[in-house]
């Protein structure tokens, strides 16, 4: 089949984000399909311009015409489809729903093209609440739109156990893995010499709730706790995130040597950092933004190293693994004391937690998709 994974950005080596996209394009080529990738992004020469597997359809030229153009025009897209002969258009949700959106998708159907959008997190208005005006309007143009758009396409792809969204059914399926571009952990999972390692690797938000963890050290550390506890955040952090919600924390428990900010690593050297650890955290404020049940990245790439780790939103494939903490979905420190009890009597080895996940992968999660709609 030939198949357009559509997206309306373009990619960074640092990002989870654009690192997922590829490997399910690749996981669609493992089940045989032929699987071409659309983006939007900036050639050399500064222009703006649409592109499949790196050949420019269409070039939007410079400057704000051009901004805006890119926003609108989506006919060199159909044009590559009916001129390609692509039979399934996969979309990533961009929350950018508007009339000429709709437009495309509706020639799409006329043509007999299958399409359907991935929507990576819902609920998601409430994650726009603290962003920037310009964003929050944007959001507001997608809610006037986002249910006529999705009324053209077969169904929505959703890592929720919502069976419907915005009106329309849902393909439900996990988040996968690719074990080729997944080291395996190579450290030792116990505390040595009265010291214990945590890492939280994200672009962070809210929702990722790493200002739990820390003031969970803190008040470790002010009842007594005599172990080292060093936290390794791993990612971008905004500049008023880490002035006004993580110093305030630092500040007041003295964490300035305890909690060490790595900023955005990829290949070896997120693996060495991830070497030094034995614990790592995930999401633990999702229900700051009202969500509930989320098959999330993260976790499945920590399972995929095979290092044990702590969540609380609901998740069906790791609630009930032996190398997962659950924290309460809500405000409360996370309890440093009962990681350490955890990790005193955890006997799992790396390549045990990473075999958990093998029915992970992307290429039996991409077919899952294929499969609910062409079946």
């Amino acid at each position: 089949m030939k198949i357009l994974f559509l997206v309306y950005h373009g990619f960074s080596p640092h990002s989870g984000i654009s690192k997922k996209i590829h490997y399910q394009v690749k996981g669609l080529k493992e089940n045989g399909h032929d699987t071409r990738l659309c983006y939007y992004d900036f050639s050399p020469e500064g222009h703006r311009c649409r592109y499949v597997d790196g050949n420019i359809i269409k070039d939007y030229g410079t400057g704000n015409l051009a901004a805006i153009r890119q926003r609108f025009d989506y006919d060199c897209i159909y044009d590559y489809c009916v001129r390609e002969g692509i039979e399934f258009v996969y979309a990533r949700c961009f929350q950018n729903a508007n009339p000429w959106l709709i437009s495309f998708f509706k020639k799409l159907r006329k043509a007999g093209i299958h399409a359907l959008t991935e929507i990576p997190t819902y609920p998601y208005d409430q994650e726009f609440q603290h962003f920037e005006l310009k964003i929050r309007l944007e959001l507001k143009i997608d809610q006037l739109f986002r249910k006529k758009l999705y009324q053209q396409m077969d169904a929505l792809v959703t890592f929720s156990d919502a069976e419907r969204i915005f009106g329309q059914r849902t393909i439900r399926i996990s988040n996968g893995v690719d074990f080729d571009s997944i080291p395996l952990h190579n450290c030792q999972l116990s505390i040595v010499n009265s010291q214990l390692n945590l890492i939280g690797v994200a672009e962070v938000h809210d929702w990722h709730g790493f200002d739990r963890v820390m003031t969970g050290i803190g008040e470790y550390y002010k009842n007594g706790g005599q172990y080292d506890i060093f936290f390794h955040v791993v990612g971008g952090v905004h500049p008023s995130r880490m002035t006004n919600v993580f110093m305030p924390i630092i500040n007041k428990y003295g964490l300035h040597e305890k909690i060490i900010f790595h900023g955005q690593l990829f290949g070896d050297a997120l693996t060495d950092v991830f070497n030094q650890c034995q614990f790592a955290i995930g999401s633990l404020g999702r229900h700051r933004s009202g969500i509930t049940v989320i098959k999330t990245l993260k976790n499945r790439e920590y399972a995929t190293r095979g290092i044990p780790f702590i969540y609380s939103e609901q998740d069906s494939d790791f609630d009930h693994q032996p190398y997962v903490m659950k924290a309460p979905a809500d405000e409360s420190p996370i309890d440093i004391q009962r990681i350490l009890d955890f990790m005193d009597n955890f006997q799992m080895k790396p390549e045990d937690i990473r075999r958990t996940v093998e029915h992970l992968t992307w290429k039996i999660q991409m077919q899952r998709v294929i499969d609910a709609v062409f079946q």
